[in-house]
């Protein structure tokens, strides 16, 4: 089974999509990564859904990817007397410690490291930036501020504070417990959430120790100020836009969406564009035309793959949700000013052994005419390399390891495959050409490009550019 597109799909799974009918339905109709959301749903929950993940893949034969998000540490305010209060803009509201119910004058906020991270002149979003509040001063109990915009606030809501760095870790200990939890299942990826600096990615894989992939996501503008050491450190990048949307003025994110997807691909980090791509689709069967211009838009980027949301986790028609995103990007990437637009965003190799076989078997590919380009890897680098080229034949995996197979799921190209190790460059050519004929990308007489290390099977040795001929089995 194989995909006959580049870019990939994640799809979050949730209420909407929890029995296997449901689950394998979503596979078959696209979705490459799966995405378990930890602020949602109960250690359980995620366990029978992980069950039902690896039970379709060894039916079909076909690695799976599953993706972790975890929580971060979300702010909220506390209750209202009444489940709610309206605030009236140019009036003043408290936010502060007491554990007494809120007004239309006062809410507690219990985050006591807020209080010394704001300052007058900064500004407070709350209930997804519906509320906006001008700080006018702080101290280590109370932040007075004045309601810039009014409205009704309820109980629980978020609190989002764009102007600030927060001293506040990336993990939280419920990230802590769920992290273990998940690592313990076997997952994939880990997302990380608000990340802010690059230590929040440091700490994070300290404690991962390299039993997942590590993807942050990037929905603080805090984060902007320090893109390329984020994006250095990470595995993958997510670009979240619906906390960052808050944060930032609407008009910047698209600016800063291309932002991160040029310097993930300069770095060959896979990045996810993610939130409200096709959010009609919740309570609609089809999504809106500039919905669908949106996911186009982030293929024609160049991005490893697009999010489904709400939309596959909660909404009245996840599986078709997933179908239209399949529609789209193969739409995309059947216009004949694809590959052009994917040549001009071309980023030079970068000065390693890997950038520089990977760039020659891009170049040998097109020159021979390669109908695949055959990648050996035990980590997944030599495979991502490759898709950081982002070569217009397709990119087939081979590693002996299944847990690489499933990670690389989530780059672009890269069709995944789990096979024994190799011994010798005379085995490694006849296992590329049987596995590329095998998965359906060649027949007898076409040519394929093969890049490998040796010693075979020791990570981070690619030095070997093979072509070869496809005969007759």
């Amino acid at each position: 089974m194989r995909r006959e597109r580049k870019a990939k799909i994640v799809a979050t799974l949730g209420p909407a999509s929890s029995e296997y009918v449901t689950i394998k339905a979503l596979f078959e109709a696209g979705a490459d990564v799966f995405r378990f959301n930890f602020s949602h749903g109960s250690h359980a929950d995620h366990e029978a859904r992980y069950g039902i993940v690896r039970s379709i893949e060894k039916e079909l034969g076909r690695p799976i990817a599953i993706l972790a998000d975890l929580q971060g540490p979300k702010l909220r305010i506390g209750q209202f007397e009444g489940g709610k209060a309206t605030l009236n803009a140019g009036a003043e509201f408290q936010l502060d410690q007491a554990p007494a119910p809120g007004s239309a004058s006062r809410v507690r906020l219990p985050h006591p490291e807020l209080f010394a991270a704001v300052s007058a002149g900064q500004s407070l979003l709350l209930d997804d930036g519906r509320i906006r509040l001008e700080v006018l001063a702080s101290d280590a109990d109370t932040i007075r501020t004045r309601v810039v915009t009014g409205g009704v606030l309820s109980d629980r809501k978020g609190v989002n504070v764009p102007d600030a760095v927060l001293p506040i870790p990336a993990l939280t200990a419920k990230d802590k417990a769920d992290l273990e939890f998940a690592l313990g299942l076997g997952v994939d990826w880990i997302a990380l959430s608000f990340v802010q600096l690059p230590e929040d990615v440091v700490q994070a894989k300290e404690l991962i120790q390299g039993r997942a992939g590590v993807l942050s996501k990037l929905e603080k503008p805090a984060a902007l100020d320090r893109l390329e050491e984020i994006v250095s450190v990470s595995d993958a990048i997510m670009v979240a836009r619906g906390d960052l949307g808050v944060e930032l003025p609407p008009e910047r994110v698209p600016g800063v969406q291309k932002r991160i997807v040029r310097l993930c691909r300069k770095h060959g980090k896979p990045v996810v564009v993610a939130t409200q791509m096709l959010e009609s689709m919740v309570s609609a069967p089809v999504p809106t035309r500039a919905e669908a211009s949106d996911v186009a838009n982030a293929v024609y980027e160049g991005a490893d793959a697009v999010m489904l949301s709400a939309e596959s986790a909660s909404g009245a028609y996840p599986v078709q949700a997933v179908s239209i995103m399949d529609r789209i990007i193969s739409e995309v990437e059947r216009d004949p000013l694809y590959p052009a637009v994917i040549e001009a965003q071309h980023q030079a190799p970068l000065p390693n052994k890997g950038d520089a076989i990977s760039a020659a078997m891009r170049d040998a590919a097109r020159i021979m005419g390669a109908k695949a380009m055959v990648a050996y890897t035990t980590s997944g680098h030599s495979s991502l390399r490759t898709a950081r080229e982002r070569p217009m034949a397709p990119i087939v995996s081979i590693t002996p390891k299944p847990e690489t197979a499933r990670r690389l799921a989530l780059a672009w190209g890269v069709h995944s495959t789990v096979s024994q190790d190799v011994n010798s460059v005379d085995e490694m050519v006849a296992a590329a050409c049987r596995t590329a004929l095998r998965e359906g990308f060649v027949k007898a007489g076409d040519q394929i490009a093969i890049a490998a290390g040796t010693p075979f099977g020791q990570p981070g040795s690619t030095n070997l550019l093979r072509l070869a001929e496809i005969w007759p089995q």
